[in-house]
């Protein structure tokens, strides 16, 4: 097949940088274009962008924050040569329109653009803009974001790019569930209750929820469903084994939109996706945003939920065992809330967030 559009994705680290980046190139080539992808060899797509079926390139770059004072010495050097590996990809790959998703690679790759004159799109997914995308808006043909006014609050008049809202690319089956006013129609029984810690699972979750479970007058009334990561598996299921509760305990769950179509209740990080995912599938939630994120960019994503009343924000260092036990007897005896908290999330989602960026995506090519 000869292809006469070509694009080239920027998206490394972190499955909030990939998947999105993931979702938009499988978008893309299902209308004939031609998508390769820049990263590292050590995040996650290193495997899930082969896998995929697309061509991957690599260039050598981390992240400088927090970093020794060796690797902040050669800090200079080591951008220097990933945007010089960088012109190499582009030179060769000759797209028509460069992708960022943020991430470390997206920072030389971007440079390496604007320098070959490449039409450069950035998307932004999370409510604070990374510092990759931060210093790449000055410089992009055109500036996507998935929170509105994410850019502006942060970098005010200094950019003169076009800004557009997309949202964030979602699944597409979890844009398809029901309602949530149809789906608690249904829901009868046991008080559903899904625990999301992120593919690898968070440890104060694996921890507080079998806290808060046995603080409950009656366990047995609630249905756990816990992602606890894989490293935290059996340690998770030994808090569980002397509660009468009905708990399903899984490293990671395949199915996110029957996963959000079961619950009355979700309780997780606020990574971009995870709330991106709670408005598209309309789902209440608790979220304790992970405290020592970068700009602590997870309480502006939760936040986005919680002041509509979608969602309730915990801090990490508020939190107890009983406080979250509080949290889900209250919840229990108001399901009417959940469903309002539900349909509150629903009406902030972005309907066709994906195809919105692969149009953009066309017309600069």
């Amino acid at each position: 097949m000869i292809y006469h559009t070509r694009i080239l994705i920027m998206a490394g680290g972190t499955g909030g940088h990939v998947f999105p980046g993931l979702a938009i190139a499988k978008a893309l080539r299902a209308q004939g274009i031609q998508v390769s992808w820049l990263g590292t060899k050590q995040g996650l797509e290193a495997q899930l962008v082969p896998d995929a079926g697309f061509a991957i390139r690599f260039v050598c770059v981390g992240g400088l924050r927090g970093k020794g004072p060796v690797r902040q010495l050669l800090g200079p050097f080591l951008i220097l040569l990933a945007i010089l590996q960088s012109l190499w990809v582009i030179a060769r790959v000759r797209p028509c329109v460069v992708l960022g998703m943020g991430g470390f690679v997206s920072g030389p790759g971007g440079v390496a653009a604007w320098l070959l004159r490449r039409p450069l799109l950035i998307h932004e997914q999370n409510a604070v803009p990374g510092m990759t995308n931060r210093l790449l808006a000055r410089l992009a043909t055109g500036v996507m974001e998935a929170f509105p006014g994410s850019f502006p609050a942060v970098l005010g008049t200094a950019i003169r790019r076009p800004i557009e809202h997309t949202g964030n690319p979602v699944r597409h089956d979890i844009e398809l569930l029901p309602s949530p006013s149809e789906r608690f129609v249904r829901q009868k029984g046991a008080f559903r209750i899904l625990i999301l810690g992120g593919s690898q699972g968070a440890e104060i979750l694996n921890e507080l929820v079998p806290a808060a479970i046995a603080s409950l007058a009656n366990p047995a009334s609630v249905t756990v469903r816990h992602q606890a990561g894989p490293q935290h598996l059996a340690r998770t299921r030994r808090r569980y084994e002397d509660l009468d509760v009905n708990v399903e305990l899984v490293p990671f769950i395949g199915d996110m939109a029957e996963a959000y179509g079961w619950a009355d209740l979700v309780v997780g990080r606020a990574g971009a996706m995870t709330v991106t995912e709670l408005a598209a599938a309309g789902t209440a939630s608790i979220l304790i945003p992970y405290p020592f994120a970068v700009d602590d960019h997870q309480t502006a994503n939760a936040c986005f939920l919680a002041e509509v009343g979608a969602a309730v924000l915990v801090s990490q260092m508020d939190l107890t065992g009983v406080k979250l036990g509080w949290l889900f007897t209250e919840f229990q005896a108001a399901r009417s809330q959940l469903v309002a908290m539900a349909n509150a999330a629903r009406r902030l989602s972005v309907p066709d967030a994906t195809r919105r960026v692969v149009e953009r995506c066309m017309e600069a090519a």
